[in-house]
């Protein structure tokens, strides 16, 4: 595969030295923008939809805080941020998923933790079923079982107030092919952690689902926090810390 690379790196001071990269390639033919920031373990963050890494990682103070500890990748999915936005019925769904094992690839990273929020979650989560051996863990924030015959009028329920007219129609028909099977979930043997927030509706629609199949894993409600707010709580950040430790 050609890949085509626009690399914009700068050091960053402050408690050590840390290498910020800001760079593009292309995966599948879609040009895709992300940041690799710290050292140490892996982790990789994804975004939900509508978003973008500065939105749901960078703004929140997420990435920053977890730079200190790992090296940290964050991707502007397809159809997303500075990513591609490719407006084809198929370019999405499960090529979400090869973005971040091609993204995986070419900066050498045989196995990470994963994080994703509300889609990102969806993606993780399929990730670690496809691709079993390149995830060591996963937090899944906002989000839970996507099954292949929920009405994903729930999911746009839960993503009101947030803008997605700038988002390709072909991306959000997408995501029905993020779903898992209910073997597919019992199947998965790397750790796994739930996020979510006391008000968000993807708790009751996706969470409590996922903790009758999975009750063994953890599930941690964030106080007075609904789907979008979340990410900007501190207890979250606290909590998505003490996930990546285990």
């Amino acid at each position: 595969m050609k890949w085509l690379m626009l690399s914009m790196c700068s050091v960053l001071a402050g408690g050590g030295t840390n290498l910020a990269c800001a760079d593009e390639f292309m995966s599948g033919g879609v040009k895709i923008h992300y940041t690799d920031t710290g050292y140490g373990p892996p982790v990789i963050l994804i975004h939900g939809l509508g978003s973008n890494v500065r939105m749901n990682w960078e703004m929140p103070g997420t990435l920053a805080q977890l730079s200190k500890h790992y090296r940290v990748i964050a991707l502007d999915n397809r159809g997303h941020g500075q990513s591609g936005k490719p407006e084809q019925e198929g370019q999405y769904g499960v090529e979400m998923v090869q973005d971040v094992v091609r993204l995986m690839d070419r900066l050498h990273v045989p196995k990470a933790q994963v994080v994703g929020y509300s889609m990102g979650g969806m993606i993780a989560l399929k990730l670690a079923v496809l691709h079993p051996d390149r995830v060591s863990a996963v937090v899944l924030g906002g989000m839970g079982w996507l099954q292949s015959d929920t009405p994903l009028q729930h999911f746009w329920e839960a993503m009101q107030g947030r803008g997605l007219s700038h988002v390709p129609a072909a991306c959000i028909h997408g995501i029905a092919a993020l779903a898992v099977s209910e073997a597919d979930l019992k199947g998965v043997r790397v750790p796994v952690t739930i996020l979510v927030g006391e008000r968000d509706v993807c708790r009751r629609l996706y969470v409590e689902p996922l903790a009758k199949v999975r009750p063994d894993w953890p599930v941690h409600v964030i106080p007075d926090a609904g789907h979008i707010n979340c990410v900007g709580k501190a207890e979250f950040k606290t909590q998505l810390a003490a996930a990546l430790k285990n």
